[in-house]
């Protein structure tokens, strides 16, 4: 059986294509993902599945959908954001389609009825690989532009939260990412010259300049758009950092933009483990499982920070699945779906 899995998210479309043998074992996985702005290509997502898809459609048995795009502000209600993705991932695909709730797979009728089961629900997809490495942890999936941090005992999860309304309000959700944050949003002030200055509130800079600076990340790795439209070179990246500061490369030097950066990353790794250390002391728990794009940037150092004992779900999935983790737990819980429905 071969069954596609995709996580719809507010930036990046994901895929995961997982071949299952007779009994429910994998067999093989193949992993993808587009940048895909929902706020101003929502019309586009049909295609953009299809695209991602590609020749393989014809051999495909059934789809999985996990979904956190509702969000964006191209949608007035997170109601209707889930709606009308439904309706276009109903409309693109004529095979068997099922959506990632909080209480499992539901079809198109049962979440055109309880919409708001299924929204920002990608988390309990992910939770089911960690749940499989260890029964008793802590998830930390560090997304482009969120981490999920997600609590599993007894080989479950028990998230207090539900909502990403309620997962801010404990800990179990941060919105920081890899690429897409506001470094006005993770510092107010940077030391520079001896000093601390303020920054600049503007959007100036992002999480992914801050890495590619400092070759967390490549150029190639930085998907996203940049604040000003521009290039994706160090160079670049350095630039935009600099702006911050209300500075520019006449002003500041490039060791200067650099010790920024480390101070920066520093604060954005310590957000994550304030919340892990809350997740942890609430649960009793004392093990993290770490994946996604900053599986190794952020969440492995957000976890030493608090001194957990962490393991890469890399040792599980390639490091390319971890990418797309969601969109891999998406997928087995669809063959979990069609075997036991």
């Amino acid at each position: 059986m071969k069954i596609a899995g995709f996580d719809i998210g507010g930036a990046n479309t994901d895929l995961a294509i997982i071949d299952f043998d007779q009994g429910g074992d994998i067999e093989n996985i193949k992993a993808d993902f587009r940048y895909l702005p929902m706020w101003m290509k929502n019309e586009e997502l049909g295609s953009y599945l299809m695209d991602l898809i590609g020749d393989e459609i014809d051999q495909m048995d059934a789809v999985g959908v996990s979904m956190t795009a509702e969000l964006v502000d191209a949608y007035k209600t997170k109601k209707e954001g889930v709606l009308d993705i439904v309706r276009k991932v109903e409309d693109t695909f004529h095979i068997p389609v099922a959506y990632v709730g909080l209480s499992g797979m539901m079809n198109a009728s049962q979440v055109n009825s309880d919409p708001l089961h299924v929204a920002a629900a990608n988390w309990i997809a992910t939770s089911q690989i960690a749940s499989i490495m260890s029964s008793d942890c802590i998830l930390v999936d560090v997304g482009s532009t969120t981490t999920d941090i997600i609590p599993i005992k007894n080989g479950s999860e028990c998230a207090r939260g539900r909502s990403d309304l309620e997962r801010l309000g404990t800990g179990e959700l941060v919105y920081t990412g890899t690429l897409r944050t506001n470094v006005a949003a993770l510092v107010d002030k940077v030391p520079f010259d001896e000093g601390w200055f303020r920054v600049s509130s503007e959007l100036f800079a992002i999480s992914a300049d801050v890495h590619h600076v400092l070759g967390n990340i490549t150029a190639e790795e930085y998907s996203c758009d940049t604040p000003d439209g521009v290039g994706k070179s160090k160079k670049d990246s350095l630039r935009r950092i600099s702006r911050v500061l209300c500075g520019d490369l006449d002003v500041l030097s490039t060791s200067d933009i650099e010790s920024i950066c480390e101070y920066i990353y520093n604060q954005q790794a310590l957000k994550i483990s304030e919340a892990i250390l809350e997740v942890a002391e609430r649960n009793f728990l004392d093990e993290v499982i770490t994946t996604g794009l900053g599986m190794n940037i952020l969440a492995s150092k957000a976890a030493d920070m608090a001194d957990l004992n962490f393991t890469g779900m890399d040792e599980f999935l390639t490091p390319e699945e971890c990418v797309v983790a969601p969109a891999v737990g998406t997928a087995l819980m669809m063959e979990d779906y069609l075997r036991t429905d």
